[in-house]
Formats: C-alpha cells, structure tokens, sequence
C-alpha cells in the first residue's frame, strides 16, 4: 500500500473521486501545511492557519499505478488557479502535494511535469514535504457518497467526476 497526501481545493471533490477509485483503500480528508495543531473547520475556513484541505489517498499500486492516482489529480481540480478552487478561495485550497520521501518528491515533480501541456497556464501546484496531517471532522469524511443530493455536489463535484469519468472510467468502480 502506498499513500498520497493531495491537496485540489475544498477535499470533498478529491475524496469523491478516489472513493470511487479500483484500488483505492481509504481516503481520509483533512488538514495539513500549517502551524496550528489540530484546527478545526472554522479555523480552517478563516485562512489564518496555514493548513490546506488535503485527502490521504491509500491505494494498492498492484491494482493501480501510482501515475494513474496522480493524473487523475490533475483532471479532477485546476492546478493553475493559485489558492482557489472556483468559488472556493484561499490558501485552504491551494493545490498541493506532500510527499513522505525522495522517491514520492520525485513522483510528484514528474506529475507536474507530464501534465503541464494539457494546462495553458502554468501549473502552480505546491510541492512540500509532508507534515503532520490532522483528520478533519468526522462530517467531513465521505461527504459526497452520505450527501449526493446536497447542491454542493450537485453543482461542483459532479462535473469533476464526469471529467474524471471522461478520462479514467476504466479505473472507477461506479
């Protein structure tokens, strides 16, 4: 098993994707990147905090390819809109990418990379080493799969999954 901590705006839309994922064991929504231990979502929200949204992705690279967990990431949110998702601004959802070594800096980096031609602009996506990440609220976890009908993933996730579908049905389960 391996895990990626990615950061693509509000986590709700991250987790909604790789919920549904084939060889995607958990995925944990929370906060990381800043200095405050254990904030919660008002903190969060106000953007004093430093800590950005971020899912925990633990997924069996034997069943899927780690550039396969990645790509998909940059489908699924606009890594070229420094901190901001759409309607959601500040640095919270700022697009990044904690790697726990050298060898998940590197995978990143050549993310980056691969994906920069299919972006006009140029990709902003932070790239840190991981720090302690604390799990968000217990609402928080699952959003999307407890509460498809809430206008949020109406509006919003729902055409990130069509895109991501577009792309990569083959490796989602629904």
């Amino acid at each position: 098993m391996k895990t990626f901590v990615l950061g693509g705006g509000c986590f709700w839309c991250l987790d909604a994707v790789y919920q549904m994922t084939r060889g995607v064991e958990s995925v944990v929504s929370g906060y990381t990147g800043g200095a405050l231990p254990n904030p919660t979502y008002e903190q969060i929200c106000t953007g004093m905090t430093g800590h950005a949204e971020v899912v925990a992705v633990t997924f069996d690279e034997t069943v899927i390819p780690e550039d396969v967990i990645l790509d998909m990431f940059f489908v699924q949110h606009d890594p070229t809109t420094l901190n901001r998702q759409g309607y959601d601004v500040g640095t919270q959802y700022r697009s990044a990418m904690y790697y726990a070594d050298a060898k998940q800096e590197a995978a990143f980096l050549a993310a980056v990379e691969r994906n920069q031609p299919l972006w006009s602009d140029p990709i902003v996506t932070e790239v840190s080493p991981q720090v302690k990440i604390f799990p968000a609220e217990h609402y928080h976890q699952d959003f999307y799969a407890q509460r498809p009908e809430v206008g949020y993933c109406q509006v919003i996730i729902n055409p990130k999954i069509a895109k991501v579908r577009k792309h990569y049905a083959k490796w989602l389960t629904a």
